[in-house]
């Protein structure tokens, strides 16, 4: 059973950093893309970056694009987001993914591609 654990949220000021971490477990994480979503209230969820197994590809939504770093790091089975310079928008629970088919990086960003789901860290950013 794939188990994905994210951690690293909580409540900042607009323009300031925090960095997500997200463990993984149940199976070999580095055969697997992994993505970052979020979800604001009232919201739809939205994709915020991916990066593919090896961490040779990273794609990012444009409203991150410049602020936001996926990386990973396969000996300890993490994938990160470092996320800077933070604005008000960035609120929502952020929410990390993985794929069921090993080595693709097609359309990273979308969810339907991604068949197991953390429980979610919450991301305030104050104004």
């Amino acid at each position: 059973q794939v188990q994905l654990v994210e951690s690293g949220g909580g409540l900042v000021q607009a323009g300031g950093s925090l960095n997500l971490s997200c463990v993984a477990s149940g199976r070999a994480f580095s055969s697997y893309t992994m993505g970052w979503f979020r979800r604001a209230p009232g919201k739809d969820g939205e994709f915020v970056a991916a990066i593919s197994w090896n961490g040779g590809n990273t794609y990012y939504a444009d409203s991150v694009k410049g602020r936001f770093t996926i990386s990973r790091d396969n000996a300890e089975n993490t994938v990160y987001l470092q996320m800077n310079s933070l604005k008000p928008e960035d609120t929502a629970v952020y929410y990390c993914a993985t794929r069921s088919v090993p080595v693709s990086f097609v359309n990273p960003e979308d969810s339907h591609r991604y068949a197991y789901w953390g429980q979610g860290t919450q991301v305030t950013v104050s104004s």
